[in-house]
């Protein structure tokens, strides 16, 4: 089998053909650089890209394996790196003008875990100025384009990384997530997205949106990767008292049968598209025939959840930028400066009402879920935006796309809960996202239900064809 046939395999296929010595680490990194080196032109998921960087690595690898010192399955697998992390010697812009030339001095933790598993460098990826947006729209790194149609949105603030993991430009992605920043790129653009629980992974070394909310993770091309990256990154959790972490993988086999998952009645499924709605219903309804028990669950308070996170991001974005806004105000987007700015005189009193209220959500949330192992619901309630819309239509009303694409999400953000996005269909040509959300700490449940719906279906192994350049 050549290596092009292997352009769209997962890092766990190609990890054991590297162990069998069947592909070397060069050969794979320079597979994925020249594919770099062709798609970049067109779709834009890379701000800054290690080529010479990843080439040495590369021949460590190769050596260090040769020698009989294999890390694990993450040696000598290409990876990438939504520009917000720390990467010593490598420059990190956040997306943006002011920090254009900043070059850290060490990498941030979650990084510097890829880094001793032996994972290679391709690049730092593109993404929403700061991470504020949801559309990747970058005024100064230019957006990024959606590998399914180029004239589309990848969705944000991640929208790189996924592109970068759908098109083979990387085998698999860390992004951050805030109000979704993962998933909705991953739901976008036809690939796994995992938030996990608040907490579960480190933020050091990582250039903050909303410290409340701000989550790490991966992006892959599916659940088992996904559930590797983690397995890496995370820190232990509170769940453990004192034992061993075991695998988030340790249940993924166990199928669906005898799972119970809650349908929200409010809010996730009233104003979505219906080219939406088709592939989510269908996709829940062959998880019910697989063994699922499916139940409604009654959702307060998902009305606030607009209010909640405009009021708490605003607050502590400007918090974090507040000396550059005040000596370089147009050193910033557009959309990014006009948000902070007009929520410069914001009271502390309205933070700390917003957040006693988000504290009542997530008592409702906990509520909710005690009857169920994870909710269905859709990831995004709209198909990738064209890159000129400023609206969408759902139904027969128009609406924000940035509010359209952050609808579902931002509520696994304020409740801190672990999400992870999984492709469910194709409309229009476009991918569709089934969202399942678990209990907080239970990521390996979410795991479990993602990768059973995954042997039930091939979405996941669905990739789009290479650009014309």
């Amino acid at each position: 089998m050549t290596l092009e046939n292997n352009s769209r395999l997962t890092i766990q296929r190609l990890s054991a053909m590297i162990r069998r010595r069947e592909i070397s680490p060069v050969e794979l990194t320079q597979f994925v650089l020249e594919r770099i080196e062709r798609i970049q032109p067109v779709l834009n998921p890379f701000i800054t890209i290690t080529d010479d960087s990843a080439r040495i690595q590369a021949k460590q690898a190769e050596r260090e394996i040769a020698k009989g010192h294999y890390r694990g399955r993450l040696h000598g697998i290409p990876i990438s790196l939504k520009d917000l992390f720390y990467t010593r010697g490598i420059r990190t812009t956040a997306g943006s003008r002011i920090l254009r030339n900043f070059i850290p001095k060490e990498n941030a933790p979650a990084a510097e875990r890829l880094f001793e598993a032996g994972a290679i460098l391709v690049g730092k990826t593109n993404l929403h100025e700061f991470a504020y947006g949801a559309t990747n729209l970058n005024p100064h790194y230019g957006p990024v384009r959606n590998p399914w149609d180029p004239g589309r949105m990848s969705g944000g603030s991640s929208g790189g990384s996924a592109v970068s993991v759908v098109s083979a430009l990387a085998l698999g992605s860390l992004g951050t997530d805030t109000g979704g920043s993962i998933r909705i790129p991953s739901a976008a653009c036809g690939c796994v997205g995992l938030k996990p629980t608040y907490g579960r992974t480190p933020l050091g070394g990582v250039i903050p949106l909303a410290t409340s909310f701000d989550h790490v993770g991966p992006l892959c091309r599916c659940t088992e990767d996904a559930g590797l990256l983690l397995d890496i990154i995370a820190d232990s959790g509170p769940e453990l008292s004192g034992k061993t972490r075991q695998s988030f993988l340790r249940d993924v086999r166990k199928g669906l049968k005898g799972m119970r998952a809650g349908i929200p009645k409010q809010y996730f499924f009233d104003h979505i598209q219906p080219e939406v709605r088709r592939p989510v219903l269908k996709a829940i309804e062959m998880m019910r025939e697989s063994g699922v028990e499916i139940r409604e669950v009654e959702l307060k308070r998902m009305r606030d959840t607009a209010y909640l996170a405009t009021e708490i991001t605003l607050a502590e974005a400007i918090a974090y930028h507040r000396q550059w806004l005040e000596e370089r105000p147009g050193d910033y987007g557009p959309d990014v400066s006009a948000r902070m700015l007009a929520g410069r005189n914001q009271l502390a009193v309205t933070y700390v009402l917003a957040q006693q209220a988000k504290r009542a959500y997530e008592e409702d949330f906990v509520r909710a879920m005690e009857p169920v192992d994870m909710l269905l619901t859709p990831t995004i309630a709209v198909l990738a935006p064209r890159l000129e819309d400023s609206e969408v239509s759902v139904g027969k009303a128009r609406e924000d796309v940035r509010l359209a694409l952050l609808r579902l999400t931002r509520p696994g953000n304020i409740s801190g809960f672990p999400s992870i996005s999984v492709p469910c269909g194709f409309s229009k040509g476009l991918p569709v996202g089934l969202q399942i959300t678990g209990h907080p700490w239970a990521e390996a449940t979410i795991l479990r239900a993602a990768f059973g719906y995954e042997q039930q279906t091939d979405w996941h192994a669905h990739f789009p064809p290479d650009p014309i350049v």
